[in-house]
This record gives structure tokens, sequence and C-alpha cells, in this order.
């Protein structure tokens, strides 16, 4: 299913942008993650050089084993979910309207759109030394519609981005004001 299809496009529609959030800031659960799974190791190698007589107990060694590996189901359980997340977060720039789709928790999705003449300000903001190195950063998109404002976050140029929006606003309102 491509995108274009989930989202209804109008026949003289085009997608311009499918803009996700910046894969450098998805570093830190990966970072978070690879703790998490060395953790137990830790734990194993602690329980071999100061209690070896409950790793030789074969009901306790069977316990553990299962302790671990119902630590690690949890673990990648909640590493799946963050990145379904980071993944499904998506914006739609087209040559007709903005489509916002936000993934929340596993189950739950927030679709929002606006027509580009209908955008009155943009701003983007780039903060921090790393975000300026990589070129990421927030878009706040102000619009006369019933969501008075959109706000992207970590995309990837934003100020390319913010000056691409507003021309584009700028010549779709030439279609929508007579």
């Amino acid at each position: 299913m491509t995108i274009e299809s989930f989202i209804h496009a109008k026949d003289y529609e085009k997608v311009l942008h499918k803009l996700r959030r910046h894969p450098f800031t998805f570093l830190p659960m990966i970072f978070f993650l690879l703790l998490l799974l060395a953790l137990p190791i830790v734990v194993g190698i602690l329980l071999k050089t100061q209690l070896p007589a409950w790793l030789e107990n074969e009901t306790t060694f069977m316990a553990l084993v299962l302790l671990g590996s119902a630590y690690y189901l949890g673990i990648l359980i909640f590493f799946f979910t963050n990145f379904i997340d980071f993944y499904l977060d998506i914006f739609i720039v087209t040559n007709d309207r903005l489509i916002d789709m936000e993934q929340n928790g596993l189950f739950s999705r927030t679709v929002a759109e606006v027509d580009l003449y209908q955008i009155q300000d943009v701003t983007s903001e780039v903060k921090g030394i790393l975000a300026t190195m990589f070129n990421y950063g927030d878009m706040t998109i102000q619009t006369a519609g019933t969501l008075p404002k959109f706000i992207v976050h970590n995309i990837k140029d934003p100020h390319h981005l913010r000056q691409e929006l507003m021309d584009l606003a700028e010549e779709d309102r030439k279609y929508h004001t007579k």
C-alpha cells in the first residue's frame, strides 16, 4: 500500500515530501537498548563469581533462565514499540495540503491535515550543537484551520522546508482566493 492511496490523494495532487524524524534522534534509544541488553550479562558474571552455588542448583538456574528470557522479551517489546512510534510518525507535504500522521503507541494513530492556503506562518527552530551539526530541528506551522498549530519535531533541514512551505502556501492561495 502506497502513501498516496492511504491519504486518498486527489487526481492533481502530488506528494512533494515524506518527512520523518531525523534518524540521529533515535540513537539514544538504541544506546539505551544496548545498555539494557548488557545488564543480564553483567548480573550473570556477578552471580558466577559471587554466588556460584546458585548456578549449580538446577532449579535456581532454570528460574534465572526463565527470568532472563522474560526480561529480554520485555526489552524487545519496549524497543519495538518505540521504533514503531518513531518510524510511523510521518509528515507529508503535497502540492495541495499537509498531512500529519502521528503514531501514539501500537494501536493509536492521529491523522490531521490542513490545506496549504490556510497556512499563516511557519517557524523553524534548530536547538543545540548536535541539531546544528546534523541539521535537524522543529517546525511550527500556524494555520487558519480548525487545528491552529502543527508541530513537527526533529525533521531534516527545517529552515529550507519552512521557506518551501511558505512558497507553496502562497502559490496555493492563488487558486482559493478569487
